[in-house]
């Protein structure tokens, strides 16, 4: 369920037309849905809430800070992949200690600056990274809180560019090694050993590689207990799906989620952290984009919106659908018909939809793409010096940009010239 519908044939973010938005701010732009994103976050919470629990928003999926500062002030920790991710979790307010820093490559300076200021844990993925981070605490003087990312070799059934959890993906160790690194991990002085981590994929859509997984976790767990770990803490990352299509797609619920997770390791007496974004923001956001023209082809015809794959790049990264509706509500007697919906970026691949059931629309109407909250503004780009686009977040009756879209001055003005130019 999201907070966009329509009302006297407007689409609307929750109480706010979106033509009010687009003529305000121009368009291509995102809208975030707030009634959306507490929603969805709090169908975590109740799901775990039989459990010892806290659930860390997936800061990659979509991580403006007032996003951000909204989840936090729900309660919400932060899942992060980068020390500009940390940086921007701070700077939304939310503690260390509720920060999680995941991710294959971190460095030293990011390792030294979550140590300065609070983490509640380091996801750790090989043996190198941990001999590194406990050289960094050392000469701080301070223990640094981890887990160990362990590759479960489960196959999660998803799109091949977002499986994390096979035995040939870069992420984790594999579970054979586990307990002779945990074995190492003890002997390091600059490590404090907390808990297992694992997550295998994204946009699952059926839980069984998850319970796959955890009972693999809970396997483990009983096993580095006995080699005389005190294992406290699972963080099961995210990953779970969400329906992108109006039709087909029926994406386990949370409750359903929660349930399963109590079954399979509700006896363990252990913390659990899940790492949800996309179910979170996925379909708390939409992007919003006019018609330029209509262009008749050999055979088909191309709607050529000023949205581009800059702006929305998984349709072109992967083959993602989005629903693309008229912002106007067409008549549910009008005669539709195909078209290839595309963007102006001189690339093939600036496709949105091929062959896309569409009502009438001239140049100057406004589409909009649905379920675009996750993994679209995080994911753009400046490429053909295309600005970034804004940011707009809905509470109620009122919104507010919370990113502008910068000139033109301001990207060129970026670049220096060197002074033998």
């Amino acid at each position: 369920m999201d907070h966009f519908l329509y009302c006297n044939g407007i689409l609307h973010a929750e109480d706010v037309p979106l033509t009010e938005i687009a003529a305000h701010v121009g368009t291509p732009f995102y809208c975030y849905s707030t009634a959306t994103l507490t929603r969805h976050f709090r169908l975590f919470q109740e799901a775990l809430d039989p459990l010892d629990h806290l659930v860390c928003f997936s800061v990659k999926s979509l991580s403006n800070q007032a996003i951000l500062r909204t989840l936090a002030g729900l309660g919400a920790g932060m899942d992060v992949v980068s020390g500009g991710e940390y940086r921007r979790a701070l700077a939304a307010g939310v503690p260390g200690d509720r920060i999680v820093f995941s991710g294959v490559g971190k460095t030293r300076e990011e390792m030294t600056h979550a140590l300065t200021h609070g983490i509640r844990q380091f996801n750790v993925e090989s043996d190198a990274e941990l001999k590194v981070l406990s050289e960094v605490a050392s000469a701080m003087g301070v223990r640094a809180p981890i887990t160990l990312r362990v590759n479960p070799d489960v196959d999660a059934k998803t799109h091949e560019k977002i499986a994390t959890g096979r035995k040939e993906d870069k992420f984790g160790v594999p579970i054979s090694r586990a307990r002779t690194i945990y074995a190492e991990a003890a002997a390091l002085p600059g490590i404090e050993v907390v808990g297992v981590d694992v997550h295998i994929g994204s946009q699952l859509t059926d839980l069984a590689p998850f319970e796959a997984a955890f009972s693999k976790i809970a396997d483990l767990t009983r096993a580095l207990r006995a080699d005389g770990h005190s294992i406290w803490r699972l963080d099961l990352g995210g990953g779970l799906g969400i329906p992108y299509t109006t039709s087909n797609e029926t994406p386990p619920l949370p409750l359903d989620y929660g349930a399963m997770i109590q079954r399979v390791l509700g006896d363990l007496d252990v913390e659990i952290e899940i790492e949800p974004g996309r179910l979170i923001a996925g379909n708390a956001g939409i992007l919003v984009a006019s018609v330029i023209y209509l262009k008749e082809g050999e055979g088909r015809d191309f709607l050529i919106l000023d949205a581009a794959m800059n702006d929305l790049i998984r349709p072109a990264m992967y083959g993602a659908h989005h629903d693309i509706v008229p912002v106007v509500e067409a008549p549910a007697a009008i005669d539709q018909r195909p078209v290839d919906i595309v963007g102006p970026v001189c690339e093939s691949g600036d496709t949105f939809a091929k062959q896309r059931q569409m009502p009438p629309l001239a140049a100057g109407d406004l589409v909009a793409f649905r379920s675009a909250g996750a993994y679209g503004a995080v994911m753009s780009s400046e490429y053909n010096t295309r600005p970034l686009i804004p940011e707009v977040l809905v509470h109620q009756d009122q919104y507010a940009v919370i990113r502008p879209r910068p000139s033109f001055d301001e990207i060129i003005n970026r670049d220096r010239l060197p002074e033998w130019l």
